[in-house]
């Protein structure tokens, strides 16, 4: 069983978001300040892999680096953004998924605005900048879902 992972971090690299989808588990989110090394393993129990999108260069490094946990050293890690590079699909997630025809309801949203969107929650207690912060994250993970699929039946196909 695959679990598919992604972060999203403040304008001075904390954490401030971990999205985490299982299908046996449903999606867990963890917000600033509940996001824990127990909480991630907990939730990633048994799973063969941690499915990303850049994740071997952004997101399972800046878990090691902020909790100190070795996320690549537990699991296989399967970075969906090396699949894309092989069917010459590049750019970021959002990129590509356009070029896919992947929906999201917040199409226009990027990492700058999640950054954004947090401070305004941090420093205005902004709840629903945090909503929208939870939903651009929950697409993020959900989609590698979707793209993770197309992915495979492209390879069917060449």
């Amino acid at each position: 069983m695959k679990a598919y992972l992604d972060i999203e971090t403040s304008s001075d690299g904390r954490i401030t978001v971990v999205g985490m989808y299982r299908p046996s588990k449903d999606l867990k989110q963890l917000v600033l300040p509940n996001i824990t090394s127990q909480e991630i393993l907990d939730f990633l129990n048994d799973a063969e892999a941690i499915v990303t999108y850049n994740g071997d260069r952004f997101d399972l490094p800046v878990i090691y680096k902020h909790l100190g946990l070795d996320l690549m050293g537990c699991f296989k890690s399967l970075d969906l953004m090396y699949d894309c590079w092989e069917h010459n699909l590049y750019g970021g997630l959002k990129k590509v998924e356009k070029k896919l025809g992947i929906h999201r309801d917040l199409p226009d949203m990027n990492g700058y605005d999640a950054v954004k969107l947090w401070s305004k929650y941090e420093t205005r207690s902004d709840r629903k900048a945090l909503e929208v912060l939870l939903k651009y994250n929950e697409e993020d993970v959900l989609n590698l879902c979707i793209l993770e699929e197309l992915l495979k039946a492209k390879k069917v196909e060449d």
